[in-house]
C-alpha cells in the first residue's frame, strides 16, 4: 500500500466497482423499512456547479448513512430537461434543443459519477423523453375531463424576450425569472390548472408538515394569501351595473370618496366610452400595462391615474364617487377594483392629494382621541380605532363596525362576508417550442377535443428549425398542426402551446418509484411502497414555485387514484448557497469554482468533505481554498494512519470490550464510542455534518496521540484497530472512495457501503472518576467527584465553584490554589 494518498489512483476504481456490482440499485422489500431520499433533480445546463456538489453531497451522506443503518434506501437521479434556457441556448449556438440537452446530460452524468454519489442510475430519465411526458399528457386529459384544466382569455404575464407567458410565481420583482427582463400584461387565451380548487387543503396541510422549515411554510402561506373581509357592490351612477370590490376594512366605507380600478379591469372600456377623455384613458391603460408588474404590485411606481368620466355610488353615503384608472391597482389582487379611502390608506392618500380628491376622516384612534381635520393629516391613519362621521355606526370599534356594516349591506343585496385568496389558477400555456405538447385538438364541428389516450404521446417533432427571434416553430409546422378530430374524424388543428416546465417537475418524484413501468404512469404497488419522499433536499428559491405545484399535483393524482399520499415530501431541507468573496458564485462576478478542476487537483472525496465541513447545510457556505487544502490534508492523515501501520493493524482483531484496559487504552476506547455516538446523532437528528466530521478529526488526533506513547505496546493494537475501523466506517458516507480503499486494505471484504453502521456501547462511554478533597487554608472543607482525566485548570475551577467552598471564601480574594492531580485542591486566602 502506497504511503502517500493519491485519490486519482483509487476513485475511478471504486466508481467502476459500484457500477459493476449495481451496489445502489433499489428494489421493494416489505421486510425492510424504506427510506426515499431525493435531491431536486438538475436542469441539464451543461456543467454542474458547486451548488450542485453541495446539495448532492448532503443527500449522499444521508442515503449512505441510512443504508448502513439498515434502511432500504431509494436514491434516484434524473433530468429536468424541458424549458426556455435550452431553447435559448440552442438558438444562440445554432443547434437543436434536443441535441444541446442530451449532450449536456451525458456530460453532467459523468461529472456526478466522478463524485461517487450513490444513485440508482437504473431509474434515470429525462423529462423531455416522450416515454415520460406521454403520462403527463394523460394527466392533462384527466384534469380536462374533470374540470381541473380549462382554457380562458385573460390578462397574462408576457415576457417579450422569451416570447412566452409566465405564471405569477415566475415573475420576480416585475421581471422574468429566467432572463430578468421586464414582464408586461397581455390579453391571451391560455390553459390553466385549477389549483384554487385545492387552496384550503394546501393551506391546511402546511400545519401538518413539521419536517419543513418554518421559513418555507411562511412563504407558502403568504403566497396563498388567505384573508377575511367583505365584498361590497358599488352601483354605477348610470344605473347600469355595479363595480365590486373586496376589502378587509368595511369599517372605513363612509370614508370612501373615489374608486380606483386596474388598467386591465374588464369594465374600463365601457366606463370611458363616449366621454371626452376616452382616448386618453385608453392610452393611459396601454402605458400602464407596459410597466413592470412587480413595481405596480408593491407601489414602487409614481402613483398615476386618469378619470374615466364615470361615477359609482357609495352604498352607505349615497354620494357619487369618481372612477379612476390607477397604475398601482393590479388585476390579480381582489377584484381589480379598490374603494379608495384616502384618510385611512396611504396609497389612496397620496393619490387623492395629487389629484385634488376629497379626504374624509372616519376613524380615530380611541374614544378620547382628537378627530383630525382632513387638511391637518400628515399621512393616512391605517390602524383600527373608533368610528366617527359614520352615521349609525359612529362610536363603534372597527371590529364591531366591520361586522355590522357588512351585515346591513347583505340585507340590501350590496355586500357579503368573503374569504379572499391571493393564489390564482396556474397558467400552464407556454408559447415556446421546447416543452411537452398540450394534447388538445380544435375541430370546427366538435370544438375543443382531447387526444385519445391510445394516441398518446403527442410527440414534439425534433426536425423543426428554430427561429432566431425565439418564437415557437410549432404553429408553422403543417405536419404537426394538421390532424384529424379524435371525436368526429374530420379535419382538426393541434394546440401549439406547450406545457410549463414546472408541470414535469410536479410529479417526477412519483415516477422515480417505477421508472421502468410501461403499462401506465405509475405502478400502484411500487409507488405505494416508496411514497412519500422521506427527505427532500433543494434550494430555498423553489419554496413557492416548485414545492407548491408539487403539493397540488400530488393531491390531484391522489384524487385520481394514482397515489395514496396527501403530501409529496415528509421532510424538507433547504441548503444554503455556496458563495465566494462574499457573493453567490456566478460567471458575471468572476468567482466561479469549477468542480472538475477541484476533482482533478484534490479528488472527489476532498471536494465532498469540504462542502460538508465548511458550514451546516442550511447556512451559506463560504468557499475557501485553505479549507479545501485542509480537507485534503486530513484525508492524507487518515490514509497515512492506515498505510504506515498496516501490518500491525491487519495482525490483530478489533478490541471487543471484554478484557480490562489500562487507562491510556481505555481513554481511546472511550473516545471511539463517544465519537460513534456523536457522529450518529449529528447525522441522524440534525444533519450537522460539520460537527460530525470535527468529531472524527478529534478521534484521529487521539489515535495518533496514543501511537506516539504506546506504538510498541502489543496490547494497544486491538484498541487502535477498533478506533481505525470506526473512523473508516463513519467517514465512508462523506468520503466513500478513500473509505473503500482503506477498508479493503485492512483485509475486510468490499464494500464498506454495505457494512452496518458502527454502534456504541453505553458501558464504554462511562468516564472513570476519582474523589478529590478540597481544603481552604489547609483545612478540609469539601469533597468532589470528578473525571479521572480532568485537567488541573478545570479541577481548580470546579473547586472554586463548589457551593461549600463559596461559603468559606465569603468573598475573600484567593491568593493561590495548589492542585495535586486526582487527590486534592488547597485554596489559600
Amino acid at each position: 500500500m502506497d504511503s502517500r494518498y493519491n485519490p486519482k489512483s483509487i476513485e475511478k476504481k471504486w466508481q467502476d466497482y459500484w457500477e459493476r456490482e449495481q451496489l445502489f440499485r433499489a428494489s421493494e422489500d416489505p421486510a425492510k423499512k424504506k427510506y426515499y431520499l431525493l435531491e431536486m433533480f438538475p436542469y441539464p445546463s451543461g456543467r454542474i456547479h458547486m451548488g450542485h456538489v453541495r446539495n448532492y453531497s448532503i443527500g449522499d451522506v444521508v442515503a449512505r448513512f441510512l443504508s448502513m443503518r439498515g434502511y432500504n434506501v431509494l436514491h434516484p437521479m434524473g433530468w429536468d430537461a424541458f424549458g426556455m434556457p435550452a431553447e435559448n441556448a440552442a438558438i444562440k449556438a445554432k443547434t437543436h434543443p434536443a441535441k444541446w440537452t442530451y449532450e449536456n446530460i451525458d456530460y453532467m452524468r459523468s461529472q456526478l459519477k466522478q463524485l461517487g454519489f450513490s444513485y440508482d442510475w437504473s431509474r434515470e430519465f429525462a423529462t423531455c423523453d416522450p416515454s415520460y411526458y406521454r403520462w403527463e399528457q394523460l394527466f392533462f386529459i384527466r384534469m380536462y375531463e374533470s374540470g381541473l384544466a380549462y382554457k380562458k382569455k385573460s390578462y397574462v404575464n408576457w415576457c417579450n424576450t422569451c416570447q412566452t407567458v409566465l405564471a405569477n410565481e415566475q415573475v420576480e420583482d416585475g421581471a422574468c425569472w429566467r432572463c430578468d427582463q421586464p414582464v408586461v400584461q397581455k390579453e391571451m387565451e391560455q390553459w390553466f390548472f385549477k389549483i384554487t380548487d385545492y387552496v384550503e387543503e394546501l393551506l391546511e396541510w402546511l400545519d401538518k408538515l413539521p419536517g419543513w422549515p418554518e421559513r418555507v411554510l411562511t412563504m407558502q402561506r403568504n403566497w396563498i394569501g388567505k384573508s377575511f373581509g367583505s365584498t361590497i357592490r358599488f352601483p354605477l351612477a348610470s344605473g347600469e351595473g355595479f363595480i365590486e370590490v373586496f376589502t378587509t376594512r368595511a369599517d372605513t366605507l363612509f370614508g370612501a370618496t373615489f374608486m380606483s380600478v386596474a388598467p386591465e379591469h374588464p369594465m374600463v372600456a365601457a366606463l370611458c366610452r363616449g366621454h371626452d377623455q376616452e382616448q386618453a384613458v385608453l392610452d393611459f391603460v396601454e402605458k400602464a400595462k407596459q410597466a413592470k408588474r412587480g413595481e405596480r404590485a408593491v407601489g414602487l411606481l409614481e402613483k398615476e391615474g386618469i378619470f374615466t368620466g364615470s361615477y359609482c355610488i357609495n352604498p352607505m353615503t349615497q354620494e357619487r364617487m369618481p372612477i379612476y384608472v390607477a397604475n398601482f391597482v393590479v388585476m390579480e389582487y381582489g377584484t381589480g377594483a379598490v374603494m379608495a379611502v384616502p384618510a385611512h390608506d396611504q396609497r389612496d392618500f397620496e393619490f387623492a392629494r395629487k389629484y385634488g380628491l376629497p379626504i374624509k376622516v372616519v376613524i380615530k384612534e380611541s374614544d378620547t382621541a382628537e378627530v383630525f381635520h382632513p387638511d391637518q393629516l400628515p399621512h393616512a391613519y391605517e390602524e383600527d380605532g373608533v368610528l366617527v362621521h359614520s352615521g349609525p355606526y359612529t362610536g363603534m370599534s372597527s371590529a364591531q363596525a366591520r361586522a355590522a356594516i357588512t351585515r346591513d349591506l347583505e340585507t340590501r343585496g350590496l355586500g357579503s362576508l368573503t374569504v379572499q385568496y391571493r393564489l390564482r389558477d396556474w397558467g400552464i400555456s407556454r408559447q415556446r417550442y421546447w416543452g411537452a405538447p398540450i394534447p388538445i385538438v380544435y375541430c370546427e364541428r366538435c370544438g375543443t377535443v382531447p387526444v385519445k389516450e391510445q394516441d398518446l404521446p403527442v410527440i414534439l417533432p425534433l426536425d423543426l428549425e428554430m427561429p432566431e427571434n425565439g418564437a415557437s416553430p410549432l404553429p408553422l409546422s403543417e405536419a404537426f398542426v394538421k390532424t384529424t378530430c379524435p371525436r368526429c374524424g374530420g379535419p382538426g388543428r393541434r394546440e401549439t402551446d406547450t406545457m410549463d416546465t414546472f408541470v414535469e417537475s410536479s410529479w417526477y418524484f412519483a415516477r422515480f418509484a417505477c421508472a421502468d413501468y410501461t403499462e401506465g404512469p405509475l405502478d400502484h404497488g411500487r409507488v405505494h411502497y416508496w411514497m412519500p419522499v422521506d427527505q427532500y433536499i433543494g434550494g430555498i428559491e423553489h419554496a413557492v414555485l416548485h414545492l407548491l405545484y408539487s403539493r397540488f399535483f400530488t393531491k390531484v393524482l391522489r384524487d385520481m387514484g394514482y397515489l395514496e399520499v396527501d403530501e409529496p415530501f415528509t421532510n424538507l431541507l433547504t441548503q444554503g448557497m455556496v458563495i465566494k468573496d462574499g457573493a453567490k458564485m456566478s460567471k458575471s462576478k468572476g468567482n466561479v469554482v469549477d468542480p472538475d478542476d477541484m476533482i482533478r487537483t484534490y479528488g472527489a472525496d476532498t471536494v465532498r468533505l469540504f462542502c460538508l465541513f465548511a458550514a451546516p447545510p442550511e447556512k451559506e457556505l463560504e468557499w475557501s481554498d485553505q479549507g479545501v487544502e485542509g480537507a485534503y490534508r486530513f484525508l492524507g492523515r487518515v490514509w497515512r494512519l492506515v498505510a504506515e501501520n498496516l501490518e500491525k493493524l491487519k495482525a490483530v482483531p478489533p478490541y471487543d470490550g471484554r478484557d480490562p484496559l489500562p487507562q491510556l487504552l481505555q481513554s481511546l476506547h472511550r473516545k471511539t464510542h463517544q465519537t460513534i455516538k456523536k457522529v450518529t446523532e449529528d447525522i441522524e437528528q440534525r444533519f450537522h455534518f460539520n460537527t460530525a466530521i470535527a468529531a472524527i478529526m478529534e478521534l484521529v488526533n487521539e489515535i495518533y496521540g496514543l501511537l506516539d506513547k504506546a506504538k510498541e505496546d502489543v496490547t494497544a493494537w486491538p484498541v487502535v484497530r477498533e478506533a481505525v475501523e470506526a473512523v473508516i466506517l463513519m467517514l465512508s458516507p462523506m468520503a466513500p472512495h478513500i473509505a473503500e480503499e482503506l477498508w479493503t486494505s485492512l483485509g475486510m471484504p468490499a464494500s464498506v457501503a454495505k457494512r452496518p453502521w458502527p454502534t456504541y456501547r453505553e458501558e464504554a462511554l462511562a468516564v472513570e472518576t476519582v474523589l478529590v478533597v478540597v481544603q481552604v487554608n489547609g483545612k478540609l472543607r469539601s469533597r468532589l467527584v470528578v473525571p479521572a482525566d480532568i485537567s488541573e485548570e478545570a479541577l481548580k475551577e470546579a473547586a472554586l465553584q463548589d457551593a461549600k467552598i463559596q461559603n468559606f471564601l465569603a468573598g475573600k480574594p484567593v491568593r493561590k490554589a495548589v492542585v495535586v492531580p486526582k487527590k486534592l485542591v488547597n485554596i489559600v486566602v
